[in-house]
């Protein structure tokens, strides 16, 4: 064991929960109408909650639990056979399991975005907990767990380059994100400006400093690709943000705050799964293009598709993670024929499982809330709570 490392990975971990409790709740919270803002800090939490559960009893274990191609198996479940001694590299294994746990939190918690003011609760969490064991769990086996798209697997010694989650984490849960907002259909007050574009700010904040335990965590040690990787991720996020709000002010004549930092946050996506991979000059690329290109996703899927992915997770998280899988092979860090095909790979049966397990949980408890539900907000009917007194 290596005291470094394991000092910095135990601060990663506690970064990368961070982002999700309170950095996404309160960007997501923040974006919603008043009388939602409590269901959607609900989900978060209640979704970091269940998943530590679930990722304790078989999720890591599905994931890293063995060396087969597809699964992991479950001879890890219940954290079996690891002790305070037991080392992953230089340092615990139980550090690993909690640092990994807290990206099996964030990422169905990303999907959140698709769903806020019209999804029913219990349907968040019977999905979200099916979805992160069949879906989520495999997909880091295969990359990350020595499966088939690894080093060594069907494409060769190099295999997929996927440093901190492009393909794991924001192609998966973007693609999930759109397929549920397909089913659900449209809110009936679609475009309500943000209640708090303060409590927007903040989150992003939040979320722009928790990245870099999430791509600098994953070096897993104390190391200059750990620095590296931190570097990168700032310079990308900065990057997203003046391109996105340059071509805001260029087609509308103004940049408002919630757009620029929507574009950290694209840009942050976007170097996600590159940042091990590449130097500040193409991380500047890399951030430059993503604010441009997710800016005109959330122009494709909302406003042409007519598709209500509320807060736009595929748009940024789903293209960005995509985008900058591509830009590992455009800037020969990578090969073409590795990060398409995982991409395809990990697309197709994303699709295909979360289709799956959308009709099968809407068959067992219902997906959308009745309308005067929607109407008068989740909070008070859902969670007999509210944000704001309303009436003053």
């Amino acid at each position: 064991m290596n005291g470094g490392d394991t000092a910095w990975i135990l601060v990663a971990t506690a970064l990368v929960l961070f982002m999700t409790l309170p950095g996404l709740a309160l960007f997501y919270g923040g974006l919603v109408r008043a009388r939602n803002v409590l269901s959607v800090f609900m989900h978060c939490f209640a979704l970091a909650a269940l998943m530590s559960v679930l990722w304790l009893v078989a999720g890591y274990s599905i994931a890293f639990g063995g060396e087969g191609a597809v699964w992991g198996g479950l001879d890890k479940a219940f954290l079996n056979g690891v002790d305070a001694d037991t080392l992953f590299g230089t340092i615990p294994e139980v550090l690993f399991f909690a640092f990994q746990m807290t990206f099996a939190i964030i990422t169905p918690a990303l999907i959140v975005g698709a769903y806020v003011e019209r999804i029913s609760f219990g349907f968040v969490l019977l999905f979200s907990s099916l979805w992160m064991l069949a879906v989520y769990a495999p997909v880091t086996h295969w990359i990350w767990g020595g499966g088939f798209l690894a080093a060594g697997g069907i494409f060769g010694e190099s295999g997929t380059v996927d440093f901190a989650g492009g393909i794991v984490v924001h192609e998966t849960a973007g693609l999930a994100a759109l397929l549920i907002a397909i089913v659900l259909g449209p809110r009936k007050t679609r475009h309500t400006p943000p209640h708090n574009p303060g409590m927007v700010f903040i989150g992003a904040s939040m979320l722009w400093v928790g990245w870099f335990s999430f791509n600098g965590g994953s070096a897993l040690g104390a190391n200059g690709s750990a620095a590296m990787a931190i570097t990168v991720t700032h310079l990308s996020a900065a990057a997203a943000s003046l391109s996105w709000a340059l071509w805001e002010r260029i087609k509308f004549g103004r940049a408002s705050m919630v757009s620029i930092v929507t574009g950290s946050i694209a840009g942050l996506a976007s170097i996600t799964p590159a940042a091990g991979s590449v130097g500040p000059a193409e991380a500047l690329i890399i951030g430059g293009i993503a604010g441009v290109l997710c800016q005109e996703a959330v122009v494709l899927i909302r406003d042409r598709i007519k598709i209500d992915d509320s807060l736009d997770v595929f748009a940024v998280h789903g293209i960005g993670g995509i985008f900058g899988t591509i830009m590992i092979a455009v800037l020969g860090a990578g090969s073409w024929i590795a990060q398409l095909g995982a991409l395809a790979i990990v697309g197709a049966y994303t699709i295909v499982v979360t289709f799956a397990l959308i009709f099968i949980t809407r068959a067992l408890i219902g997906i959308r809330v009745d309308k005067e539900t929607e109407t008068n907000g989740l909070d008070l009917a859902v969670h007999g709570e509210r944000a704001y007194d309303l009436n003053t």
